[in-house]
């Protein structure tokens, strides 16, 4: 059976379907930014019926954080920093307000991993290409589906996945939860690293992201492996 190719620029898990009223709260909340005093009862009619989507908001943006940073108060930070910061309001199309509110906690993330730890996400140095791992679009060739790989990061047996990120560097582990639980592009990956990581990530490139994520899909895909042969 032919099966489907997961490259190095793409997202390991879909995008996860947005409530079905997403564009009019978007919208919704556009109109209201018309410059005009607004009382209670104006905004509270404008909002009504939008707990759902604020929920499900805020559930996929502490699933991200709570990979990059750990389980626990951190993470709950972290989900109210990006949606007091993310320029959500400004955005009439609902995808691009998720990937705004995406953008601001990763920053906020990728900030708190640093001050962890100055050298966490330092820039590789002298980074190789690891003999004997799979290429960037040859993912298939391990015996491994994109289908099987989403089941392992959303599926009934995620608590896998969970417990291999922590086992993980935190340079990689973050870059993998970037590019294939956020998907951020790698030019995207490589910006917010140079930016947020601290001051020895300044030297970020796009290949050393490419190399590192690939890295990660090769571990994943031994996990993988390891499981179907349990």
């Amino acid at each position: 059976m032919t099966q489907e190719t997961v490259t190095a620029n793409d997202s390991l898990i879909p995008a996860q379907p947005l409530a079905e009223r997403a564009q009019e709260f978007a919208e919704r909340v556009h109109e209201m930014l018309d410059g005009r005093p607004k009382d209670e009862a104006t905004v509270a009619q404008a909002f009504d019926g939008m707990d759902e989507i604020f929920d499900r908001i805020a559930a996929g943006l502490y699933s991200i954080a709570s990979m990059l940073v750990g389980e626990g108060e951190d993470s709950i930070g972290l989900v109210e920093k990006a949606v007091a910061t993310a320029d959500i309001a400004a955005c009439t199309d609902p995808v691009e307000a998720r990937k705004s509110s995406r953008l601001a906690l990763c920053a906020a993330a990728l900030d708190l991993l640093a001050d962890r730890d100055a050298a966490s996400l330092a820039a590789p140095q002298g980074l190789e290409h690891a003999a004997g791992c799979i290429g960037d679009d040859e993912l298939d060739a391990a015996g491994v589906s994109s289908a099987e790989l989403e089941q392992m990061i959303a599926g009934p047996e995620r608590h896998r996945v969970r417990n291999w990120l922590e086992s993980l560097p935190t340079e990689m582990r973050a870059v993998f939860v970037l590019r294939a639980v956020a998907a951020f592009t790698t030019p995207e990956t490589t910006a917010l690293l140079q930016a947020h990581g601290g001051p020895q990530a300044s030297g970020w490139g796009e290949d050393a992201v490419r190399e590192i994520f690939r890295q990660g899909l090769c571990s994943l895909a031994s996990q993988v492996l390891h499981a179907a042969h349990r």
